[in-house]
């Protein structure tokens, strides 16, 4: 067995503490069925799964409804015409789809649901209702489709997502689900993706909140709310999805769209336990580890995907019930287990090849004022700037052709990093969105706002 191999090889002990937490959740929330996946490095590394039929259970070939994590694919898709060209995130949903009633309110809205429109759909409850009673975009919406002033509050909206949906259709001129499938489905190989069952699937259940006693649930076509929850999907084809949520993939979103899609774009609704909502993703904080994914439930069915960035691991769980396993806790779990049993090996260190080129002149102590900071270069070519010894702002900055530095991370994520260089070439101090950082403190030599007093420092007289 190779090292890699070695390091993805999950010990006997912490696949039965997986196994345990598996079997406590189906046990806990009575569910018929339940399956897990966990993958680490793009490899699924444990699976499982635990039923209340004797014999065979769920393996990740087959199908279950994911309901919500629906939208996540609804915001790839959408992300793609942003990477083409034919819209910008800020555009509002009118110049593109007229006419809805919420033409005001902007493509990033819609994503991170600071639209301000409202949770449900009138009428009946839409996810066990007829797609009959909402044939278009009219009996979503309702006369009054606002809750709150777009661009104000965080308010989840099912309806928000069946608007980007139809922008999709609009802007494509084909069938969401067409487009999913070839844009998305296809090139990620996810064929065990698909808006209808397909055999081998799971049936949903309502489970007596009282007695042990189970009634089949409906499976209703969602209609134009597709794009908000219509998919059904297996623990193998959400597994590599999540993992292209952490990479990319140049066939269909390049490594730095997914980075946004990840990145806080609202905050965390009132009293939730989110830690906010990024661009068709969920964002979350467990036992201090950062955690990106989407939960997704439908009459009969719970559904959960997570995958931690830092520890380079994924897990989904899925079960056919309708309430009672909190999927995305479960999953969420899962990571936590195995983070904590087996840490991710770091990358090895490796030195810049001789032929990189090298800005050495930019790295060492830099000072913005009188607080003293450091700025590394590493070996990715990514240049990081944090304090030196006390609490400060920190960020990663990517090189860009024209020689400056785009900001990645914190503070100072999309901000413009320059060295401002002297006569004979060298840099003289560091620019960074109207900041001056120079080699000392307030150097009377840069250009430091507000100028430097001639006496300079001194002490008491």
């Amino acid at each position: 067995m190779d090292a890699l191999a070695e390091d993805l090889e999950l010990l006997p002990s912490t696949r039965r503490v997986l196994r345990h937490r598996l079997a406590v959740a189906q046990s806990e929330g009575r569910s018929p069925s339940l399956v897990a996946a966990v993958s680490r490095g793009g490899e699924v590394v444990w699976e499982g799964s635990r039923t209340s039929v004797e014999g065979h259970g769920p393996d990740g070939d087959v199908q279950y409804r994911i309901g919500s994590i629906t939208k996540t694919f609804t915001a790839v898709l959408v992300m793609r015409l942003r990477d083409e060209g034919l819209l910008d995130l800020s555009d509002p949903l009118g110049r593109h789809l007229p006419g809805t009633g919420a033409d005001e309110v902007t493509v990033a809205q819609l994503l991170a649901h600071t639209s301000g429109l409202a949770a449900e759909t009138p009428g009946q409850w839409w996810e066990r209702s007829s797609a009959e009673l909402r044939p278009g975009l009219a009996e979503v919406l309702g006369e009054e489709p606002f809750k709150h002033a777009p661009g104000r509050v965080h308010h989840y909206s099912n309806p928000g997502y069946t608007l980007l949906g139809s922008l999709v259709e609009a802007l494509r001129g084909k069938p969401w689900e067409q487009v999913l499938r070839t844009e998305v489905l296809e090139p990620l190989g996810l064929d065990r993706t698909s808006g209808e069952p397909r055999t081998p699937h799971a049936g949903g259940w309502a489970v007596h909140p009282w007695a042990d006693l189970m009634m089949p649930e409906p499976a209703e076509d969602l209609g134009v709310m597709a794009a908000a929850g219509q998919l059904w999907s297996t623990t193998g084809d959400l597994t590599r999805f999540a993992a292209f949520l952490l990479r990319g993939d140049e066939r269909v979103l390049s490594a730095e769209s997914v980075r946004e899609m990840r990145a806080a774009a609202a905050p965390a609704a009132p009293g939730s336990a989110d830690a906010g909502y990024g661009l068709g993703l969920q964002l979350n904080v467990c036992d201090g580890r950062r955690l990106v994914g989407h939960g997704g439930s439908l009459p009969g069915f719970v559904a959960g995907l997570w995958l931690s960035e830092e520890e380079d691991l994924t897990a989904v769980v899925l079960a056919n019930c309708t309430s009672g396993v909190p999927a995305s806790t479960v999953a969420t779990d899962l990571i936590g287990i195995v983070a904590e049993a087996e840490p991710r090996f770091p990358e090895p260190w490796r030195p810049f090849r001789e032929d990189d080129r090298v800005p050495l002149e930019l790295t060492g102590i830099w000072y913005w004022g009188t607080a003293a900071h450091v700025l590394r270069l590493r070996a990715d070519g990514s240049l990081e700037l944090g304090p030196a010894g006390v609490t400060g702002r920190a960020a990663r900055f990517r090189a860009e052709p024209d020689g400056s530095w785009t900001g990645l991370t914190g503070y100072y994520a999309g901000e413009t990093l320059r060295a401002v260089r002297r006569d004979d070439g060298t840099p003289g101090h560091l620019d960074l969105g109207s900041f001056v950082f120079t080699r000392e403190p307030y150097d009377p030599e840069a250009p430091v706002p507000g100028g430097v007093d001639p006496q300079g420092w001194r002490g008491i007289g």
